[in-house]
């Protein structure tokens, strides 16, 4: 730095000097130049008073003798005068001497303007100055030029020429230019030394203090040691400058710790300072801070989820990654959400969940080299980052990303305390939205089957009557009672009872569509309605299905003792068999009595004779 400074400082002084000398140098020409031309018009004068006086005394053929005696003066060269055309053509050519020698002669004659040409030869060292001075006619002094010549006033007369030798000129000049250059030099030299040593301890100053802004960019704060021979001024700037570090460096560290805290340590990247992490973490709280006011506002776990994934997606650029829930406790496991086309987790892992190692471990599993931690993924064309998080006692999510390259892994592994921050932020909610799916699913699932009870049954026709005669579609309704069920509990006991009761509602499921639904009406009484029926022919098929399943099924009771148990059904069809879904469901259960007073197992079809035909009560 210093070196650079010095030679910066000495670049311009020189650069200076250099312009002063070129100004000296041009102004010592300029004044040369003008002082040969004032010397040659002096002589122009003596030698235009001397043919003038010649010319009145009338001895103009002793002309050559004034004009040869003034050539012999100091540094004159050659000195000649030629004539104009007024005066030739009035007094004649003249001698040979003053006729016009050369173009700067003619050009003088013609324009009445004097004219001067440095000549320099450098093989003999000499310096010539050629001046040409015209004579005009005019009525000044003693001497009235018209009075002798035919010609104008101002007319030219003639010119005088003059060569001058200006050698000792130059040399003085040139004299002059080499002591202003020594004196230049000098004064440089000595204006570098002095300042260099008062400027070097602000140079050393100025360096240390750049060393600590780049340390401290960097997050290490270094304070600046005081250079000798500073001023007063400086010494207070540097204290200044070294309490700002200090203040610095305290708050820096507590930003870092607490921000570190709240987010979980980062791993250090490549090309960034502490400082530029601390802005990372920062803007990520800010998002992070966002996302949670947003998801408190969700009002079902799949919205928050689908939040989720699209931070995932534009705020992590994750292309590819599977959102499992988990239940170790019940071992299932679902996909909430899949993004991306390659997923390569193992299809076993749906049905037995804890061979999931992130899931079993609660810990992440990461590709590395040289062995694959996770058995199930075998893709060697491709990399994986599994993390995972407790929600509650028993469900877990795992986010399994799958990545093309090494740089998107080492991406993932950068960002994964921020992804995690998110997940961890999620958590919460998403458990809020378990517990009250599974505080509803109680108020309206039997909790014995795990079917749909009647509170569910009742809100569930609110919504779907009014769509069915929307579309002008029927539905069909199956009441089902279990034959000689009491028989069960009185033999086998109440446990077994609960058994049978769970095998037919398994076997209801089984044998419907997903658009179906089955109710646990009370006791042994079930209720299945079928949506969107063809016909009433249709029904009855799957109501006989359902039967002839049921008379089939064994039931292991204990020590090898299988039980077979038969159900009785009803069925009736909306709106065909009633205007209201009560009415369609009392006429489905005259049905099913007409079905058990005929001798159970068996699937009758509600006809309104059978009104009048069967006591209810």
């Amino acid at each position: 730095m210093k070196k650079r400074i010095i030679v910066q400082f000495s670049i311009m002084i020189i650069c200076i000097a250099l312009i002063i000398t070129s100004m000296i140098a041009y102004n010592l020409r300029e004044t040369g130049i003008n002082s040969s031309i004032n010397t040659a018009k002096s002589i122009s004068e003596v030698v235009k008073n001397g043919l003038t006086s010649h010319m009145i005394n009338g001895n103009m053929d002793q002309r050559d003798t004034f004009i040869n005696s003034i050539s012999n003066m100091s540094n004159v060269k050659q000195l000649w005068f030629v004539r104009a055309n007024a005066v030739t053509e009035q007094y004649g050519a003249g001698q040979e001497n003053e006729k016009i020698r050369d173009q700067i002669d003619n050009r003088v004659i013609r324009t009445g303007k004097m004219e001067y040409k440095l000549y320099e030869n450098f093989a003999t060292n000499e310096t010539i100055m050629r001046v040409t001075i015209p004579y005009l006619a005019n009525t000044e002094g003693n001497v009235n030029c018209l009075t002798c010549h035919n010609v104008k006033y101002g007319e030219t007369l003639g010119a005088v020429s003059i060569e001058l030798d200006i050698n000792d000129l130059k040399q003085v000049g040139l004299q002059s230019i080499y002591l202003l250059i020594g004196i230049t030099l000098g004064s440089m030299l000595l204006v570098i030394f002095i300042t260099s040593n008062i400027l070097k301890p602000y140079i050393q100053l100025f360096e240390k203090i750049a060393i600590s802004i780049k340390e401290a960019i960097n997050g290490r704060f270094i304070q600046v040691k005081k250079p000798y021979k500073l001023s007063s001024d400086m010494v207070l700037f540097t204290d200044d400058f070294n309490m700002l570090l200090e203040s610095y460096k305290a708050t820096f560290d507590d930003i870092d710790k607490k921000l570190k805290y709240f987010i979980g340590q980062t791993t250090s990247k490549e090309n960034k300072t502490p400082l530029d992490e601390s802005k990372l973490i920062i803007t990520n709280l800010s998002n992070l801070y966002q996302f949670k006011k947003e998801i408190e506002q969700d009002q079902t776990k799949e919205e928050i989820f689908n939040r989720l994934v699209q931070v995932l997606r534009n705020q992590f650029h994750q292309k590819h990654f599977t959102i499992y829930q988990t239940n170790l406790k019940e071992e299932t496991r679902e996909i909430v959400s899949q993004v991306g086309t390659l997923n390569f987790c193992c299809p076993s892992n749906m049905s037995n969940p804890a061979l999931c190692r992130s899931a079993r471990t609660n810990n992440d599993v990461v590709s590395v080299d040289f062995h694959n931690p996770c058995p199930c993924f075998t893709q060697s064309d491709y990399y994986y980052y599994c993390t995972s998080t407790n929600i509650n006692k028993n469900t877990i999510i795992v986010i399994n990303f799958v990545l093309e390259t090494k740089e998107e892994l080492q991406y993932v592994k950068d960002n994964i305390a921020f992804i995690k921050s998110y997940i961890n932020e999620a958590a919460p909610s998403i458990e809020v939205k378990i517990l009250l799916q599974a505080l509803k699913d109680s108020a309206f699932r039997d909790g014995l089957t795990g079917l749909y009870n009647r509170k569910f049954l009742d809100e569930y026709i609110k919504k779907a009557l009014p769509q069915v005669l929307r579309d002008n579609k029927k539905l069909a309704v199956l009441m089902l009672d279990m034959d000689h069920f009491k028989s069960v509990n009185d033999e086998y006991g109440h446990d077994i009872g609960d058994l049978v009761l769970k095998e037919l509602g398994y076997i209801l499921i089984q044998n419907v569509r997903e658009s179906d639904l089955v109710i646990r009406f009370g006791g042994e009484e079930f209720i299945v309605i079928l949506n969107n029926i063809d016909s009433i022919e249709s029904a009855l098929l799957v109501a006989n299905k359902i039967r002839e399943q049921v008379a089939q099924n064994e039931i292991d009771v204990y020590a090898g003792t299988k039980l077979r148990k038969t159900v009785s059904i009803g069925l009736s069809i909306f709106p065909d068999d009633g205007k209201t879904f009560d009415g369609v469901c009392k006429n489905a259960d005259i049905a099913l009595y007409e079905a058990k007073n005929k001798g159970r197992n068996q699937v009758v079809v509600f006809n309104e004779s059978q009104v009048s035909s069967i006591d209810l009560f």
